[in-house]
């Protein structure tokens, strides 16, 4: 997930990453952290608790409450983490120091964790992707993240970048798009990302007007009734974004364009509503929204080890349809809070934050990175995730 600033084109140091005595592997001292802006740091833990709920209860939505609660959080939060990964990439501009961060962020977490899942799949014999370029359940959004940052430079060029982005999805929406890299997914979320881009402090302070927030939570409510009424006995892939029409073998009129149209439409309102809704002051979970990575790369382990060992089938055995989900929902949080403890932080930093420095040739742009080091990654955590 992206790292918050309160200005978005100078990405920050995590949280206790930044010793202002620490210095590169060239002798130079690490800048001081920049101020966090509460707003996104809040709309990280609250995005990234969406995901774990979503995820837990995959497993239980049996039911037609458990079924819409799963849909209405599908509607908006990968979109939305994808808007606050573009608005935390304008600084990317394609340098060296850029690139090898990149590389250390997101590539590196990327083929640690593909590996990661892989083995706990064959572990349950459960199908494989052909290769490491083809995503791994969650990881298909680093995959992204590590496309969409490449094309920061392109979308800059643009003169109308966010209608490209929007003909893009749409379009890219009716070809057949394949499994490289999650592709389609890409394609689909591409004008969230670009969207970001164009965000300015401005256009947030919008949604801090009364009338927003109370019509940012009548439309909260409207599309959750909207999806226990009608929306949850449709195919999830219209909210997965993963395959294409074409694939999916929808045909593009009257069905398909015009719903892949409406849910972009729905995504980007839920967003808006969701980033009105935020708090905007510190918060005692403000904090955790640095550490979103780690829960998004450790949390698919826990569920799918859960899974592995027998807690779906037990839950739903002693608690039945419902309260398996509704159990399954209330420990969704201490699951979050858990991976964002200072002993899961230590025992997998080894995992989430890898050092590529090794890896990394030195002296070929304008100083080697930060982000390149042992100590780079801790510092730059880009996300907007997961």
């Amino acid at each position: 997930m992206a790292s918050i600033s309160t200005r978005p084109s100078e990405p920050e140091p995590e949280p206790g990453d930044a010793d202002p005595s620490r210095k590169t592997p060239e002798g130079r001292k690490e800048p001081p952290p920049q101020p966090r802006d509460a707003l996104l740091d809040n709309a990280k833990f609250l995005l990234i608790l969406l995901v774990v709920i979503g995820h837990v209860i995959a497993p239980t939505t049996e039911t037609r409450e458990a079924n819409a609660v799963y849909f209405w959080i599908y509607l908006f939060h990968m979109p939305a983490f994808a808007l606050i990964s573009g608005y935390l990439s304008k600084s990317f501009d394609g340098s060296p120091a850029r690139i090898d961060r990149l590389l250390a962020t997101v590539a590196a977490p990327y083929l640690v964790f593909w590996g990661i899942y892989a083995l706990q799949s064959l572990s349950v014999q459960r199908g494989l992707p052909d290769g490491p370029l083809e995503p791994l359940w969650l990881t298909w959004f680093l995959a992204a993240l590590f496309v969409w940052r490449l094309t920061v430079p392109l979308w800059k060029r643009l003169r109308w970048p966010l209608t490209a982005a929007i003909a893009i999805s749409l379009f890219g929406g009716l070809a057949a798009t394949g499994d490289a890299l999650g592709i389609s997914r890409i394609i689909s979320l591409l004008p969230f990302f670009v969207a970001g881009l164009l965000l300015e402090k401005r256009h947030f302070a919008l949604l801090r007007a009364g009338w927003v927030k109370a019509g940012s939570a009548v439309l909260m409510v409207a599309t959750f009734i909207l999806c226990y009424a009608y929306l949850e006995q449709l195919s999830r892939e219209w909210i997965y974004w993963r395959e294409s029409l074409t694939d999916r073998d929808v045909d593009i009129l009257p069905v398909g364009l015009p719903g892949r149209v409406a849910f972009l439409l729905l995504a980007f309102a839920l967003t808006a509503a969701f980033l009105s809704l935020t708090p905007r002051r510190t918060t005692w979970y403000t904090r955790l929204g640095a550490l979103t990575m780690y829960v998004f790369l450790l949390h698919g382990l826990v569920i799918r080890i859960s899974d592995q060992f027998g807690w779906y089938d037990y839950s739903n055995a002693v608690f039945g349809p419902h309260g398996s989900f509704a159990v399954n929902l209330l420990l969704s949080i201490p699951v979050t809070l858990a991976l964002c403890s200072p002993w899961v932080r230590r025992a997998t930093r080894w995992a989430v934050e890898p050092s590529v420095g090794w890896a990394i040739r030195r002296g070929t742009g304008q100083g080697a990175p930060s982000g390149s080091g042992p100590s780079g990654e801790a510092r730059r955590l880009e996300y907007a995730a997961r």
